[in-house]
């Protein structure tokens, strides 16, 4: 890691410690968006408050014990959302997930389900082991907390490509 990075980490992590910055390094504990996301890695959580849409990772307060969880926004309000055979299909066409790994998908077949408006429909990238709105349902739009763009470790770098 060069020495730019570095103070550029410890300057997030000091400022969002103390509140200064609307920034917070967030250590991912889980397997749920592999590969874009590994067990360890270390994001940045942007709490600014943009508008999200399909294909942001968002994070939001787990509906079923209040930790924060971090998933893939795959549809929007006013969306109808299914898994057909492991393809998400949103409004009845299937989506391009390059960022899923499909060796990891399972055949499970979900919906359609009507997204009401003002949600959220949130998968994890691992949908075979993720606990996500397949479980808990759409979340309110308003509950999310921030968005992940970038990780700074172990991988630095954008989001757009997997970890792997």
């Amino acid at each position: 890691m060069t020495a730019l990075a570095v103070t550029a980490v410890v300057a997030v992590g000091l400022g969002s410690a103390t509140g200064v910055v609307p920034f917070e390094l967030v250590r991912i504990p889980s397997d749920s968006m592999t590969p874009t996301l590994e067990p360890g890695d270390h994001v940045v959580l942007d709490h600014r408050g943009r508008a999200v849409s399909r294909g942001d990772l968002v994070v939001v307060p787990d509906p079923q014990d209040g930790t924060l969880i971090v998933k893939r926004v795959v549809a929007v309000g006013g969306d109808m959302v299914g898994i057909s055979d492991g393809v998400l299909e949103v409004d009845g066409r299937a989506v391009d997930e390059p960022y899923a790994d499909r060796s990891l998908e399972n055949g499970v077949y979900y919906g359609p389900y009507p997204v009401p408006d003002g949600r959220l429909f949130l998968l994890g990238d691992h949908r075979a082991v993720s606990v996500d709105s397949r479980a808990f349902g759409p979340v309110p739009a308003t509950d999310v907390v921030g968005t992940v763009d970038v990780r700074v470790w172990p991988r630095p770098g954008s989001l757009d490509e997997p970890a792997r």
